[in-house]
């Protein structure tokens, strides 16, 4: 009964840091964030960079959906599969 009680003020505890790990990441994830955001704020050429970040999103998304809906040509060992097949049913082996 002792080890049962050790053990979930072991997962308890463990529980606690874990989310506090996670927390501290994220604030100083998005402390990071935002000195960059202001840095960019700054530039002169700030819009220039936004046309370059959207071009370059765009031709991102392009490429992923280019990827997602092209058809997979078979395999060449496939294809040479079906031809050997072929061959030995109409008798050319």
């Amino acid at each position: 009964m002792a080890q049962d009680a050790g053990r979930r003020g072991g997962l308890d505890e463990r529980a606690v840091l874990l989310a506090a790990g996670l927390a501290d990441l994220a604030v100083s994830t998005l402390g990071s964030v935002l000195a960059t955001a202001r840095g960019l704020l700054r530039r002169s050429d700030g819009a220039e960079l936004a046309a370059e970040a959207e071009h370059d999103l765009m031709a991102r998304g392009r490429l992923a959906l280019d990827r997602r809906t092209a058809a997979v040509p078979p395999a060449h060992l496939e294809i040479l599969a079906r031809q050997a097949l072929a061959r030995r049913a109409t008798g050319d082996v």
